[in-house]
């Protein structure tokens, strides 16, 4: 077993293990995802007053509760299709919220430069999630590109932490953006596609014009 691995086992059982306390309280999902967004909401503020490292903590807390909600509602049979609306909807919030703690810090420092590099970031991070769900009213599937809200999430984290906020915001502008166009493109070939299976003549159409 690898360390990658056995770190992966580890946190497994004990995010296992918070799930079945959870459940066992009968708190319900929809507050577990509540509760996120408001602890994600305490980290852009530290943002806002530069306490990058402070904040990354927080928003692994956040990441905990990002992480438990759904199997809380699984464990207790509580999956319901609001949920997946709401928790759907509070993360974009998230999301907004800690990118508006760093427009916040970067404002209050003079640094205009990376206020617009963080606004270029919450386009993409918008983008992102819009492009895939207006896709998949189209097209079956659009879960391409790499830089999902995961991936987001964890590049602040290590932005916050080991002080490199900058170039992570290059990273997730740039990709975020490359992740929106693969999401077109991929819309785009698979709705044409669609469109010139719907316009190819079935057998029975051929065999009635003979």
């Amino acid at each position: 077993m690898t360390y990658t691995s056995a770190i992966g086992t580890a946190c497994n059982k004990v995010i296992v293990q918070i799930v079945r306390v959870l459940a066992l309280s009968r708190i319900s999902p929809n507050w577990l995802t509540f509760i996120g967004l408001l602890i994600n909401i305490g980290a852009a503020v530290l943002l806002a007053f530069g306490r990058f490292q402070a904040a990354g903590w927080v928003i692994v807390g956040a990441g905990i509760f990002d992480m438990v909600d759904g199997r809380v509602a699984r464990e207790t049979n509580r999956v319901t299709k609001f949920g997946g609306f709401f928790d759907s909807v509070l993360d974009r919030y998230s999301d907004l919220f800690l990118l508006m703690g760093l427009l916040v810090y970067y404002a209050s420092i003079n640094r205009n430069f990376y206020v617009v590099l963080t606004a270029i970031v919450m386009t993409a991070s918008v983008m992102i999630s819009y492009t895939r769900s207006r896709s998949e009213n189209t097209i079956p599937s659009c879960k391409v590109g790499f830089l999902e809200r995961p991936e987001r999430i964890v590049l602040l984290i290590l932005g916050c932490l080991f002080d490199r906020m900058a170039p992570v915001l290059w990273i997730i502008a740039v990709l975020g953006n490359v992740t929106v166009l693969h999401r077109m493109v991929h819309t785009y070939e698979e709705t044409k596609r669609l469109e010139d299976a719907q316009l190819r003549p079935t057998p029975t159409m051929r065999g009635a014009n003979r």
